[in-house]
Formats: structure tokens, C-alpha cells, sequence
């Protein structure tokens, strides 16, 4: 059997999990580092699966068997009036690794392909970007104190477990904006100050009216 040349790889962002990077590298290590470099991702790649190939550039085939089977999955956009076809695929990871699971099956390679294991820290990253996403889309949605019918004066407490702040109270100010510290904040911004968070936060998250979660409030009253 030849010497393998180098790999096609899996991998994937915690910052675009609903995309996947398929390509080449003759040194994992080193195209690992040649894209982390940038600053331009909040988070970095990881190899999620590797396959050793023999002969360079064999994703290039494995990319047009994509493409042909469903041309919409390949990222394509328009820069400058330039066409730009990525390496990245909206698919699970699941799905990619069945893909070279297959390849590998048809040709008796098993030995040759090669899930990798997260790391803790990696494991870390994907449960913060997903907190973050689901924080960010619960900040786009509109709240006001009046559709979970919480009155002027009533007093909200803030609820975060092994924090400082746990347990102190905020009174609602009006509709949108609570009053704490002698000051009025809206309830995310607030939120975000006490839990000491880096990424804005959605503030009904993080406060209880009468022992009950303001999310969990807003959602009996949407049934």
C-alpha cells in the first residue's frame, strides 16, 4: 500500500454549527493553525474526523459527489461581483462522517478513518456558543412586563447560583425597565451587569417573579 499523502477532514465551529469544513491538508496540525490564526471567529476550528488518503487533493472529488447529490448544501456567495464556492456544507457532522464512514467501507479503509474526541476545553466552547445563540435569539424577542402581566412596584429577584448578586431584588419601573441600585436599567442590560457576563444576556433568563422564572412565565401565558 502507498504512503499516505495526507488527509480529508471534518471539521467544525462552535461559532457556525450548522456548518461543516471539508477539505485537505497534507499536515492537520499545521492547517489547524493556519486557520485559527484568524481573530475573525469568536471560536476556534476542531477536527471532528480525519481520513488518510493517497493521493493529494482527494476532497476535491469528494466535494463534486457532494455537489452533485445536493448542490445547496455547499456555501456560495457573491463578493465584489466574484462568485466564491466554499469548502463549507450545511450538514451535521453526523452526516459528513457517514459520508467518509461509506468511502471508507467501500473501500475495506476502515483502519484509515479516524473520529476525534473533544477536548474538555472544546466541549466547553460548543456549551457556551449554544448558551449564546439561545441567549442572543431570546434577546430579539420582545418582553415587557405587561404580557406576562406584572405589575409597577412589583419586586423581581435576580437568580444566577454561585454569584454574589444571587438573590437580590430589582423593582419593575414601567413597562420595560426595572429600577436597582437607584438607578433604571432594562432588564438584559441589568442581567448582563450582575451576572458579570462577557456576552450580552437575555434578562428574563436570569429573574424570578414570585419563586417563577420570567421565561417560564412568558411561555405559560403564550399556551
Amino acid at each position: 500500500m502507498k504512503e499516505s499523502k495526507g488527509v480529508i477532514y471534518i471539521l467544525t465551529n462552535p461559532s457556525f454549527p450548522e456548518y461543516v469544513k471539508i477539505g485537505y491538508a497534507d499536515d492537520m496540525k499545521q492547517r489547524l493553525q493556519q486557520l485559527n490564526r484568524s481573530e475573525c471567529t469568536p471560536f476556534a476550528f476542531r477536527v471532528y474526523a480525519t481520513y488518510e488518503v493517497d493521493i493529494r487533493l482527494t476532497d476535491m472529488k469528494l466535494h463534486d459527489i457532494i455537489d452533485r447529490l445536493n448542490p445547496n448544501l455547499r456555501a456560495i456567495d457573491t463578493v465584489d461581483g466574484k462568485k466564491r464556492v466554499r469548502e463549507f456544507y450545511a450538514m451535521t457532522k453526523e452526516d459528513a462522517y457517514a459520508i467518509f464512514e461509506a468511502m471508507a467501507e467501500i473501500h475495506g479503509t476502515m483502519d484509515r478513518l479516524k473520529l476525534v474526541k473533544p477536548t474538555e476545553s472544546q466541549k466547553k466552547d460548543e456549551e457556551i456558543a449554544t448558551e449564546v445563540k439561545v441567549e442572543t435569539k431570546e434577546r430579539a424577542t420582545p418582553f415587557t412586563f405587561e404580557m406576562v402581566h406584572i405589575p409597577v412596584g412589583a419586586e423581581l429577584e435576580f437568580s444566577c447560583r454561585g454569584n454574589e448578586h444571587d438573590g437580590e431584588i430589582c423593582t419593575v419601573a414601567d413597562s420595560k425597565n426595572v429600577e436597582y441600585d437607584g438607578k433604571l436599567w432594562s432588564l438584559s442590560a441589568l442581567a448582563t451587569e450582575l451576572s458579570h457576563s462577557k456576552w450580552g444576556v437575555a434578562g428574563p433568563r436570569y429573574f424570578k417573579y414570585k419563586g417563577e422564572w420570567l421565561n417560564d412565565i412568558r411561555r405559560r401565558l403564550e399556551l
